[in-house]
């Protein structure tokens, strides 16, 4: 029934009339032969309506299930319903986990808690949890690891379904400081929630930055920045004392990577934890690491800091978004899944945190990225000046001075 296929628009029938051979209508006769001539021109009209309203159901469910595709039809909205699928999480065809290095399948979407509030992000774990996410992106650094504990001790989802990520913060790079670091962990824990770091387990840690810092300080450990292999050894013993079931890295770029992967290592990183958005893709690490079975996961995916607006309202972004008939912030998150990454997407709203779980299929795999350059700027990687070192930690080491 498409324009596009010279179909025409159904005609609905003329009302009946009779008119004799003077021009003059005819009312019908009395009685029986009236009630037949009524029942003639009604039938035909009756028929013809149910017809019709069949058929518009008819369309509408196959519109809204997808067995049909009217698009011409649809994309006008001829029959006043919209023929995409309503927002479902569960009819995607994107991935919703990737396999690592040590079998395990990490999910493909998680709930990030990075400057998440205390008192709020608690509630958002246990919104997340109850809409189906089953991976918490958090660190010993976000200040709020106590909370997250206890809303998924309180959120009634077995902890052995959900993929857990913390990151080893640069203060604790040193051998000696890694297994303290984890134990550090579970003594902030304690007082609020009743485990320890075996108990609650990390699936994964991450390494948070290519760079060491001297405890408590943002000055420079040259050594175990020019050369990581001994923090990694020491977190490859963390593997297997059960501290934690996978290690990775964050933030490293290809140089980096090289650099520690040029060691006889037992266990290789599971993932890269890198920002990834629209002004910043970093399409050569992505295409480097996918060739080297090393799976990024991707922060900051709507942008870094005041990025997020602008991100939503661009056009290319609105246009998928009206296409299919979902949100700018779905179009964005669903990209990075179709790049074949981990997305991080952080919100305390409850109705965006169930939102950014919903992945589609996109009919157009990418955007002209980074203002209509596929080069990343350095300007838009951000670091929270708290945390902010006097040099540049994504630039090559030896740094310049």
């Amino acid at each position: 029934m498409s324009s596009n296929q010279g179909s025409k628009s159904p005609v609905l029938y003329q009302p009946l009339v009779l008119v004799t051979d003077d021009g003059v209508v005819s009312t019908g006769h009395a009685g029986h032969e009236q009630k037949t001539m009524r029942r003639n021109v009604l039938s035909p009209v009756k028929s013809l309506l149910g017809f019709l309203v069949g058929s518009y159901i008819a369309l509408y469910l196959l519109c809204r299930f997808q067995l049909l595709q009217l698009d011409a039809v649809c994309s006008g909205h001829t029959f006043g319903f919209q023929c995409h699928r309503p927002v479902d999480a569960k009819v995607s065809t994107l991935p919703t986990h990737y396999a690592l290095p040590s079998g395990d399948k990490i999910p493909s979407v998680a709930l990030g808690v990075w400057q998440a509030a205390q008192g709020e992000v608690g509630a958002a774990v246990k919104v997340a949890l109850k809409a189906g996410y089953r991976h918490i992106d958090g660190a010993w650094r976000y200040e709020n690891e106590a909370e997250v504990g206890q809303a998924i001790k309180e959120s009634g989802v077995a902890r052995e379904d959900i993929w857990l990520t913390s990151k080893l913060w640069n203060w604790f790079h040193a051998p000696e400081d890694v297994e303290p670091a984890l134990t550090r962990r579970s003594a902030i824990c304690r007082p609020t929630i009743s485990i320890s770091t075996s108990s609650i387990g990390y699936d994964g840690l991450d390494w948070r930055a290519p760079i060491a810092l001297k405890k408590d300080t943002y000055e420079l450990d040259e050594a175990l920045t020019a050369d990581p292999y001994p923090t990694w050894k020491k977190l490859e013993e963390m593997v297997e004392k059960g501290k934690v079931r996978n290690i990775g890295i964050s933030n490293f770029n290809i140089p980096r990577i090289k650099n520690l992967t040029a060691n006889p290592l037992k266990y290789k990183p599971a993932v890269n934890q890198v920002e990834l958005n629209y002004w910043n893709p970093q399409p050569e690490l992505l295409k480097w690491c996918q060739e080297h079975d090393l799976l990024l996961e991707a922060y900051s995916p709507l942008g870094s800091n005041k990025q997020v607006k602008e991100t939503l309202q661009l056009p290319e972004v609105q246009e998928i978004a009206n296409e299919l008939n979902i949100t700018p912030a779905q179009a964005i998150i669903s990209w990075h899944v179709q790049r074949g990454t981990v997305v991080l997407p952080k919100s305390v709203t409850p109705s965006r945190v169930k939102e950014n779980l919903q992945v589609f299929a996109l009919p157009k795999i990418s955007f002209k990225v980074g203002g209509g350059s596929d080069v990343a700027s350095a300007s838009a990687i951000s670091i929270p000046p708290s945390v902010q070192p006097p040099f540049d930690i994504f630039d090559d080491y030896p740094y310049d001075k």
